[in-house]
């Protein structure tokens, strides 16, 4: 597919499951909180002006025209000041106070009970915590469909293709004068044989293989094919050369200067197929926890990597395919897929795939221990638990909730922070886009 509609699809797929991932993400906000008693006032897909709204209950629900997030209002989320409390001055107090009286003047007379802050620190951490564990499950269920539902891609024993001969290096293309004939071609494997066992042992996978036909170099061993439904057994003596190091699905590794990494072992000669396999559910599981895990590692180094990927776009340096993205540059991504897949159906399950690993990162990302992240929320639920719990132990009055307004600076400079960071990558984005070739 190579014309203008398909990624057109591709990108209008992965925009609307973006939304609906934004969407569900506030609603594992508000469920909770309204089951917790907490008045939620306001729910909205997106930032900026109303496109549309309508009221239900108490709370109203509406899409705002930036799709760029969402947020649910929950009433009271910071609670009056102390009596006995010092006033802070100059800007940045007035910012404070501005902020508490602006959460304060939500609540409703005769429903302080409702307002957020008097949520025990347990509750306060679950409504916080149901937004991105929504996102995690949103990527469990949309790998798991895809993987149990539409399989993999794994490289199987399956012959797909026979050498003629054996290569005099991993670089070499074609056959050199004198070169001795592949091992599989003189053992007599044909296309479609599938490798059962090799000297003696049976075969569980292509990596089992490689390590077989490595431990065999130079000495004939025996080898037992599947062929049109019958084992047919052959003798074959792979031979010893330098060859490519791969990886678990057969692909060959490349060092830092983009060169084939190589390895002493053994040769037989053929390309094995790489086949869609459908995984059993567990498989899901450590296929997300791997993703966490690099998102996590990634977020380590994200601000080298803005500035990497803001200098690649704004210089003649090409963009790096590991580079940091917006929404934008995954949007494009989403969209350039459904253009180069062969079928309709692989261009989807791409897509939705880039939209499991954005859950996984807002999944993640949402748990920076910084205002106004989710994360920031609970770190405030856990301190206001423990001076709570210190109070017990020591049997002093029990401590009021966490003064979180005082953390307003702190909150408007991670905003603009993100906002700075999110207009410099999608510039990047628009300027010189990841291609996925």
């Amino acid at each position: 597919m190579s014309t203008l509609l398909p990624w057109i699809v591709g990108g209008a797929i992965f925009a609307v499951g973006l939304l609906v991932s934004i969407g569900l993400h506030e609603v594992g906000h508000m469920v909770p909180a309204k089951k917790f008693g907490v008045r939620v006032s306001q729910y909205m897909v997106g930032f900026g002006p109303t496109v549309w709204s309508r009221t239900k209950g108490e709370t109203e629900y509406g899409i705002k025209a930036i799709p760029l997030g969402g947020f649910v209002r929950l009433v009271g989320m910071m609670p009056p000041a102390r009596a006995d409390a010092p006033r802070a001055r100059g800007f940045w107090g007035d910012m404070i106070d501005d902020a508490r009286e602006a959460s304060v003047s939500e609540v409703r007379r005769g429903e302080e009970h409702r307002a957020f802050y008097n949520l025990s620190t347990p509750k306060k951490i679950v409504v916080m915590l149901g937004g991105p564990v929504v996102n995690l499950v949103i990527a469990v269920v949309i790998l798991g469909a895809i993987l149990v539902g539409y399989g993999a891609m794994q490289t199987s024993t399956t012959v797909a293709q026979l050498s003629e001969c054996v290569p005099a290096s991993v670089s070499s293309e074609g056959c050199d004068e004198g070169a001795l004939p592949a091992p599989a071609v003189a053992a007599g494997l044909q296309v479609g044989d599938t490798v059962v066992e090799l000297d003696g042992q049976a075969v569980t996978s292509w990596p089992h293989l490689i390590e077989l036909i490595n431990g065999a170099a130079g000495r004939e061993v025996p080898l037992v094919v599947e062929r049109e439904g019958e084992r047919v057994a052959l003798d074959v003596t792979p031979a010893r050369i330098e060859r490519a190091v791969t990886d678990e699905q057969g692909l060959a590794v490349e060092g830092e200067d983009g060169e084939v990494l190589t390895e002493p072992g053994g040769f037989v000669g053929f390309a094995p197929l790489r086949e869609r396999v459908r995984q059993p559910i567990g498989a899901v599981f450590p296929l997300v926890g791997e993703g966490v895990l690099q998102t996590a590692t990634m977020l380590l180094t994200f601000p080298v990597r803005v500035y990497d990927a803001a200098y690649q776009a704004f210089t003649d340096e090409p963009r790096s395919q590991d580079s940091v993205i917006s929404v934008v540059g995954v949007t494009v991504l989403a969209g350039e897929a459904m253009s180069l897949a062969d079928t309709v159906q692989d261009g989807i399950i791409f897509v939705l795939s880039l939209l499991a690993s954005v859950n996984i990162a807002l999944f993640v990302f949402n748990l920076i221990p910084l205002l106004p992240l989710d994360g920031g929320h609970v770190v405030n639920a856990l301190y206001e638990g423990a001076k709570r719990t210190v109070a017990r132990v020591r049997s002093l009055p029990r401590p009021g909730p966490a003064d979180v307004a005082r953390m307003t600076p702190v909150t408007y400079v991670v905003f603009v922070a993100l906002v700075g960071v999110g207009a410099v990558l999608i510039l990047a984005d628009l300027i010189d886009p990841v291609r996925l070739v």
